[in-house]
């Protein structure tokens, strides 16, 4: 029995590294000029500079690809409560990012996301990945999502950042962070009352493209309470036909993020994908 799981055992890490070694080629023929192999709990990951400006890229590899190569692609807080990336490996996604620094879903954040996306189809994964934004990371999935209606299957945020005009004030910090935001969007304070470009705003292509939407919420965030943000998108969603679905925790603020346990939000990931 040892030597036959001794086999299997060596068989898996063979095909893990085969499966690495070829993405690492489709890489390289896409304009990568350096990898570095790294490890993602028990996935192999490269990293790598986008071709277009160096910005920091993951790709971690399923350790059999699901058919279509889908993925999930990952904004801000790369690691941070792996639950979901883990499953969905497990279910044969690729998980990655692309690094936006503090850019909060601006125009440039978008743009260096379709650089990334341009990347992704040369190297053969799907054409429609599953984007996961926690807290600011609720600006870049869904300004990215608005921006490429057609190429999103699912989104799904946790206690996510998503009206502007509602972004914290109360803290020095949190003074800090908003200033950094606006500045990002070229916007000052004067002008914030009437600004349309958050992801609260402009969703009528999204619900044309009928692209599910899935929230788990801290009902006792006050850092991005849900009902400035979550529930304010939900509202104008299902207005428009989108379809959202909810998972809420009562006793939780604005952390942990995630679900435990992650399986039904897996599940209708994975439904909305097929």
């Amino acid at each position: 029995m040892m030597k036959l799981s001794l086999t299997v055992g060596m068989a898996w890490m063979c095909c893990v590294a085969a499966h690495a070694d070829d993405l690492n080629s489709r890489l390289t023929a896409a304009g990568v000029s350096e990898t570095k192999a790294e490890k993602f709990h028990d996935f192999a990951e490269l990293d790598f500079g986008l071709p277009a400006d160096g910005a920091k890229c993951k790709i971690v590899a399923p350790k059999k690809a699901a058919v279509g190569s889908p993925w999930v692609w990952r904004a801000r807080f790369w690691g941070h409560e792996p639950a979901f990336d883990i499953a969905m490996l497990e279910h044969g996604y690729h998980v990655v990012y692309c690094d936006v620094v503090e850019f909060w879903g601006a125009p440039k954040a978008v743009e260096r996301w379709n650089q990334f996306y341009a990347l992704a189809q040369k190297v053969g994964l799907g054409p429609k990945p599953v984007l996961e934004g926690m807290s600011r990371g609720g600006t870049y999935i869904f300004n990215w999502a608005k921006a490429n209606p057609t190429k999103v299957s699912a989104i799904y945020a946790d206690n996510p950042l998503l009206d502007l005009r509602m972004f914290p004030n109360n803290t020095p910090e949190a003074r800090a962070m908003r200033k950094q935001c606006l500045e990002s969007y070229g916007i000052t304070e004067e002008q914030l009352p009437d600004f349309k470009g958050s992801p609260v705003d402009g969703l009528e292509g999204l619900a044309a493209a009928k692209v599910p939407v899935f929230f788990v919420l801290g009902m006792k965030d006050d850092v991005v309470p849900p009902r400035l943000h979550a529930d304010a998108l939900e509202a104008r969603y299902k207005a428009l036909g989108g379809t959202v679905m909810r998972w809420e925790k009562p006793e939780a603020g604005h952390h942990p993020h995630g679900l435990d346990p992650v399986t039904p939000l897996v599940e209708a990931v994975l439904a909305a994908g097929k």
